[in-house]
């Protein structure tokens, strides 16, 4: 599930490259979340304080990054 080169001698492969956008595409959809966890809400390296509270820290650092991810519709709704 990896990108493969498309461009071969100077001949490209529409078919590669179309099945290379689309899981690009999946990807950045999905690392973008994770971005926001480790680098601004800091999630890099947890401190060991027990599962529960560790849990219960991730859980609501996923519910921010969701809320950050769509602030700006919310935004625009509001």
């Amino acid at each position: 599930m990896t990108n493969r080169r498309y461009r071969r001698n100077g001949v490209v492969d529409e078919v590669v490259r179309a099945k290379n956008k689309t899981k690009s595409s999946v990807r950045a959809t999905v690392e973008h979340p994770f971005l926001v966890i480790k680098r601004l809400f800091g999630f890099a390296k947890t401190r060991y304080r027990g599962l529960d509270k560790n849990a219960h820290r991730l859980f609501v650092t996923c519910a921010l990054t969701n809320l950050y991810l769509v602030r700006r519709q919310l935004l625009r709704a509001a």
